[in-house]
């Protein structure tokens, strides 16, 4: 134990339970530092303060952001854990050993000018920027930047919704090769139903009721999501293919995941499927050649030995479609065919009118239609409203019997 000087102010510098405290004490007064020294250990034996040592804000970002997950365990998913580590990969490599209390505005913003560079798009950035600001709060440190450090502007993606073309089209291209049956009955249940990705990698047969046709969704991006769907002839159909595979693969237990797992062509029902990015991909990006009208991806020339018309120029129609804009386009389709928006979000799992308005933009043909059936109505009723205007004479009025507040008016 001992005291010490530093730029005129006294310091203390001791050891409890064998861990080193070394604090300020706040005076130029050797008597008032004795006092004050005392008062320190017996915070440090009570546990009042933190050793120096572990003190969050003097920690290196890469042990901050560890003891930051460490702590976040308790309450976030499995799923969100895993994201949160992926959006502090990069932060890690940048920041690396340098201290938390080290870290400035600038610093901060050269980080976000280095990640635009390598191509990574505002809202992404923007995540990443969040989980450096949760570790920076923990450590008392954000309210320092805050002012200088704003949100990269994101641009918002509405969706889009299919023309009954490029519907009919996705469906054919998807049902042609038989790897894509668990994206195309993907599309299916997603067209049918307003599932998001997640709920549909999820889903397992214990949710699923073949008897009553229907589904329930226990797990979703919202607790609005949890709910139960009954399921259409065209949704019914991809559920009982899925499970005529699943019982070819002796997959089909109640706890086995509808959409299983596949790694080196053998499947495992106790583990959901990844992702059908790869599918999906290939699925969206397929062209069909103009002169032999052999499906393929895309290339400079037709794969066909016989053809090998020149491709380059031809783009698929659904290139850049992405898979959550199926549910989107189910959305958009319930909202034209007049549900209520109760039905709506009781099928979608929608939280507020206002995040089903941000899903079903009717499409343009529906408004014009609205619009057109405004105008003949107006155009038939025309004659009549010129003449239901005037009000009768009271000579022609036949007398009436109208009761109001209990009592009658002749």
């Amino acid at each position: 134990m001992s005291l010490f000087k530093r730029n005129k102010t006294w310091w203390t510098d001791f050891s409890v339970n064998g861990v080193r405290f070394r604090i300020s004490l706040d005076t130029t007064d050797w008597r008032e530092a004795e006092s004050r020294q005392k008062e320190r250990i017996t915070e440090a034996t009570l546990g009042k303060i933190v050793p120096s040592s572990q003190q969050f804000s003097r920690l290196a970002f890469t042990q901050a952001a560890e003891r930051y997950l460490d702590r976040r365990k308790l309450e976030l998913s499995e799923r969100s854990m895993k994201k949160e580590r992926q959006l502090l990969l990069q932060p890690c490599k940048f920041f690396s050993v340098t201290p938390l209390v080290k870290i400035t505005a600038e610093s901060l913003l050269a980080y976000r000018e280095t990640r635009a560079k390598d191509g990574l798009s505002p809202a992404y950035i923007n995540m990443e920027m969040g989980t450096i600001r949760r570790i920076l709060k923990r450590a008392k440190r954000w309210h320092v930047l805050a002012d200088e450090i704003k949100p990269l502007k994101e641009r918002r993606e509405v969706g889009c919704a299919l023309s009954p073309e490029l519907k009919a089209k996705l469906l054919a291209i998807a049902g042609s090769r038989p790897e894509w049956q668990a994206v195309r009955c993907a599309v299916i249940l997603a067209l049918n139903t307003t599932m998001r990705g997640c709920e549909l990698k999820g889903l397992r047969w214990r949710d699923v009721d073949l008897l009553d046709r229907m589904l329930t969704i226990r797990r979703s991006k919202t607790e609005a999501g949890e709910r139960v769907i009954p399921l259409n002839s065209s949704a019914m159909g991809a559920i009982v293919e899925l499970y005529r595979r699943s019982q070819g693969k002796k997959i089909c237990e109640p706890a086995n995941y509808v959409f299983a797992g596949c790694e080196n062509r053998k499947f495992d029902g106790t583990r959901p499927q990844a992702s059908w990015r790869t599918a999906w991909r290939h699925l969206t990006r397929a062209i069909y050649c103009p002169a032999c009208g052999q499906l393929q991806d895309p290339a400079k020339n037709c794969r066909n030995e016989n053809c090998g018309a020149e491709l380059q120029n031809f783009k698929s129609p659904l290139a850049g479609l992405r898979f959550h804009d199926l549910r989107h386009h189910a959305i958009t389709e319930l909202a034209e065919s007049q549900a209520s928006e109760q039905t709506i979000m009781a099928i979608a799992g929608h939280v507020s009118p206002k995040m089903l308005a941000h899903y079903s933009h009717v499409r343009l043909e529906a408004k014009r239609r609205a619009l057109d059936a405004l105008c003949g109505a107006a155009t038939e009723e025309s004659h009549s409203t010129r003449h239901d205007t005037n009000a009768p004479s009271a000579e022609t009025t036949h007398p009436q019997v109208i009761e109001m507040s209990g009592r009658h008016v002749v």
